[in-house]
């Protein structure tokens, strides 16, 4: 608590692939947050006359601060260099020693999205080497079976949290009506109802988790 009763503000950096990307995998976690201080940085569609105006209204909407990268994301999902993903955050994200940086996990988080697992080897590597600076990483906790059921938390995860009905409606709303997706789309049947991710307090162990994590689940 600060000086005049308020709760002190947490910076916090979110690294993600596509628009809606944020909002599927955290959107109830940062509404649920009001002493967060987001920036949302997004790899991929700032081209996109459609999905970039739409990231921007969401990101106003969970009253935080981001800006977007454009990444190829084309249909063939070409492997990036890792030097071109690094540096593609490293000029999106700005240069603050945040509490906590949230991303995608090593195994993505459903079957399978090559840009997804790009970027959470880049954003822990970055942390590693001491490029990004954060006293914590968050990963995405979720699996979809194989293809067989949508994406969904994991329960096993360091945290895991089943969204009030609110925050829940909120994050659909924000898929369905600001994004744009329909009722009967992958985006929407998928909008999780409970948020998981895996939590790192030292880079040394998110390096052992990019290396073995589906040895160490």
């Amino acid at each position: 608590m600060n000086w005049f009763g308020k709760q002190k503000l947490k910076r916090v950096g979110i690294i993600v692939a596509h628009p809606d990307d944020e909002t599927l995998w955290a959107g109830g976690t940062i509404l649920s947050n009001p002493s967060w201080d987001c920036f949302i940085v997004c790899l991929c569609r700032s081209s996109d006359t459609e999905r970039a105006p739409r990231f921007a209204k969401t990101v106003r909407s969970l009253r935080s601060a981001g800006r977007m990268g454009d990444l190829d994301d084309g249909p063939n999902q070409h492997p990036l260099k890792e030097n071109e993903v690094e540096s593609a955050i490293l000029d999106l994200l700005p240069a603050w020693d945040f509490d906590l940086i949230i991303t995608h996990d090593p195994a993505g988080e459903y079957t399978k999205h090559l840009r997804h697992e790009e970027i959470s080897k880049a954003v822990i590597l970055l942390w590693h080497s001491g490029k990004i600076q954060t006293n914590e990483l968050w990963t995405f906790a979720y699996e979809d079976g194989e293809k067989t059921y949508f994406p969904k938390g994991i329960p096993s995860a360091t945290i895991y949290k089943t969204l009030s009905w609110w925050s829940w409606r909120k994050k659909y709303n924000l898929i369905t009506i600001t994004y744009g997706f329909t009722s009967d789309s992958w985006e929407a049947k998928t909008t999780p109802k409970a948020e998981a991710f895996w939590q790192f307090t030292n880079s040394e162990t998110a390096v052992k988790w990019l290396e073995h994590g589906e040895n160490l689940k």
